[in-house]
């Protein structure tokens, strides 16, 4: 590619085929279960090979049925779809709107295929795996409510309403730098009505002060001068010129508008407001640059304007454009815009940090004014300077080697004077490291990192088409308090499909269990190929539906981050489910083998019993599920009436199954006792749920032990 342009197209045209966090523990866990079931079934195979040819089976025809090796790997892909369709609903209430979800359906087909699937996977749960926020300031952090605040003609600072004070003809140079060096407009329809202004958000600003406080005609400047050339504002120069010509006496000037530091290096004297010219040197220099700091210090964006008489003859380079003169320039003023923070931006900063994750804010402004603003949403803390490399320049940072950049990245806070390839470059380096980062942005040179993002976060209001495009979430009212709201939904999203997957594989382990050990002891199966079936249907369909849509706590946001390392079958996730998955086996292989005496039924009474102990057993278990690490699984139940709901119909359809489809269910009716039974043996899984969580765990994951060290 030959243009910028060109190559920030090419970069968010690309797909690079990355998988998320959740894809990749996903696929990961999909491969093992299904080597566990092979695993399991070759060694039935081998057993019932061994009891065929040894005369030790009753079926001629050797028509043994063996359902237990039936991993059900298909369903964790539904509770990741329900889990996000029910937050993506919830979500839209607190202005945020997820652009991919519409690849549920082919993801949840690919997944359950064991294939890789591209980056286009659910957004949120991503961001719950952040441990990086990368944020823009402007309508992010701030209002975006940008108002001149102050305003300095040289060295002497003009107070609003005084504007009568500066020299007329300094007076109308600064009206010609903002009239004339602006991309946006000034509009009034009749002299009663109010004026409308259109542009970018500083230039409404500087054109509201101008045309208000200054008393700045725009139309009548427009038709008086004519443009001769012109240098449009970019994030490099950080400034825009423009040449114009006067249409009454033909002077001809130069002036520019940009960040004050850039344009003030360009100058070389100043007016004051008496209209007198001085020379800039070195101790007028160091005032000029205190002015400019010390508004930055009190988070103003400073911005300065300056311009230059030029003569005819100067206006041509080599014969064949025209060129703005960029030295030797006069400093017209220096206005800072103040834009306030957003009203609870500092306790969402807070809630971030709380919860692990470390906010660094890129922008474009000065360093002064950067580390203002940083400080007062905290995401700096007092202690941190300029010099502790916590604040550096985009510049800097770009012109470290890779080894600096890698060394020096986590200690970065705020990146000041920073370009969109900035912001890409860090993005880079903190993926690189491992972090799961997550990017806001607005403009269409922001989308190159918005893409390169683990997860891309635009803005609705501000966001332009292209930024909107290339992220996975809009956030509607432009407000970071939304982004923590993404990150705790998160996480209670990554939470839920957590809760899901420990209550399926304790319906994996037992049913695969029991089903073996009576296959190879007995030649026969307890639960039937319909049983299992319907377990199927309810506890996966219905046990995914309940436990999706548990809504986000506090708690979530008092942990650390998963990251893109951690498990996602933690220890503790394996403590709850084997503690109760042995119960089951063993309450189950109890009744196989001795529930005819137990209780002095037949063998097909004795059938229905163990499956329904099998059902009522993961009924129970549900409520344990929905607490992986709290002792009280039934906080908040009340207020999560569909999974109440959910249990009842559960229950209900048990029922049914038993007691009135006998011929379809090969079951048969159980009497009052015989239910209580069931029940009072499945609601052991309480105590024992209660019993198990007090028991310590250590924090390294359990397989990382059987690693083979290379």
């Amino acid at each position: 590619m030959n243009t910028t342009w060109g190559q920030m197209m090419s970069h968010i045209s690309s797909d690079n085929g990355e998988e998320t966090p959740l894809q990749a523990r996903l696929k990961k866990l999909n491969s093992s279960i299904g080597k566990v079931g092979l695993a399991v079934a070759f060694m039935v195979l081998v057993v019932l090979l061994v009891r065929y040819f040894t005369g030790n089976t009753s079926d001629e025809n050797w028509n043994l049925e063996f359902n237990g090796s039936k991993t059900k790997v298909e369903y964790v892909p539904l509770t990741v779809t329900l889990a996000l369709a029910y937050s993506m609903q919830r979500m839209m209430k607190d202005q945020v709107m997820v652009k991919k979800l519409s690849a549920c359906t082919s993801m949840a087909k690919k997944l359950s295929a064991c294939e890789s699937t591209t980056n286009n996977i659910y957004a949120y749960e991503t961001m719950g795996s952040a441990t990086i926020i990368c944020t823009d300031k402007t309508g992010t952090l701030t209002l975006n409510q940008m108002k001149v605040t102050k305003f300095w003609l040289g060295q002497d600072s003009i107070e609003e309403g005084a504007s009568l004070m500066i020299s007329p003809y300094v007076l109308e140079l600064i009206k010609q730098g903002v009239a004339l060096n602006t991309t946006g407009s000034v509009y009034r329809a009749t002299s009663e009505s109010e004026y409308k202004f259109s542009g970018s958000p500083t230039e409404k600003t500087i054109l509201s002060w101008a045309v208000q406080e200054l008393k700045m005609d725009m139309e009548a400047l427009s038709q008086g001068f004519d443009c001769l050339g012109v240098e449009a504002f970019n994030s490099q120069k950080k400034r825009s010129g423009i040449i114009i010509r006067s249409k009454m006496d033909s002077t001809i000037n130069v002036h520019w508008k940009g960040e004050a530091e850039i344009i003030l290096a360009m100058c070389s004297s100043f007016y004051d407001a008496s209209g007198i010219l001085k020379n800039i040197d070195e101790q007028q220099m160091s005032r000029l640059k205190k002015i400019i700091q010390g508004m930055a210090a009190n988070s103003l964006r400073c911005i300065a304007f300056a311009h230059k008489p030029i003569q005819e003859g100067e206006l041509l380079k080599d014969g064949k454009e025209k060129s703005l003169k960029e030295d030797n320039l006069t400093l017209l003023g220096l206005v800072g815009i103040k834009d306030p923070c957003r009203p609870g931006v500092g306790k969402a900063v807070e809630a971030c940090q709380s919860a692990g994750v470390n906010i660094k804010m890129i922008t474009g402004d000065n360093v002064f004014t950067a580390r203002a603003i940083a400080l007062e949403c905290g995401i700096l803390k007092p202690g941190q300077d300029l010099f502790s490399g916590a604040v550096v320049e985009g510049e800097e940072f770009r012109n470290y080697t890779m080894e600096e950049r890698m060394e020096k990245v986590d200690k970065i806070c705020v990146m000041a004077r920073s370009s969109p390839f900035d912001k890409l470059l860090m993005v880079q380096c903190l993926k690189q490291k491992g972090h799961v980062v997550a990017v806001t942005g607005d403009g269409t040179n922001d989308a190159p990192a918005l893409k390169e993002a683990d997860i891309g976060l635009s803005m609705g209001i501000q966001g332009t088409e292209v930024a909107k495009e290339s992220s996975d979430i809009v956030i509607l009212d432009d407000n970071f308090a939304s982004v923590a709201t993404v990150l705790r939904w998160g996480r209670c999203v990554y939470n839920n499909i957590q809760k899901f997957i420990q209550f399926q594989l304790t319906v994996n382990v037992a049913a695969l269990v029991i089903n073996f050990v009576a296959a190879v002891s007995a030649g026969e199966v307890p639960l039937t190929a319909v049983q299992l079936l319907w377990v199927n249907l309810i506890m996966d369909t219905l046990g995914a539906l309940a436990l999706a849509t548990e809504r986000p706590t506090e708690e979530l946001m008092e942990k650390p981050p998963v990251g893109r390392t951690e498990p996602l079958i933690t220890n503790i996730m394996w403590r709850n489910l084997l503690a109760q998955a042995l119960y089951q086996i063993t309450i189950l292989l109890i009744l196989q083998f001795k529930g005819e005496s137990i209780f002095g039924v037949t063998e097909k009474v004795k059938d229905t019993l163990l499956f329904n102990t099998f059902v009522l057993c993961q009924v129970f278990n549900e409520f344990n599920a929905r607490k992986l690490e709290k002792k009280n699984v039934f906080e908040g139940i009340h207020k999560n009436k569909l999974f109440l709901g959910i249990i009842g119909i559960t229950i209900a359809l048990q029922v049914i199954m038993v007691e009135f489809l006998k011929k379809f269910a090969d079951t048969e009716r159980l009497n009052w006792g015989q239910w209580g039974a069931c029940i009072g043996v499945a609601a052991m899984a309480w105590p024992i749920g209660w019993v198990v969580k007090s028991v310590p765990v250590p924090e390294k994951p359990i397989f990382s032990y059987l690693t083979w060290k290379k």
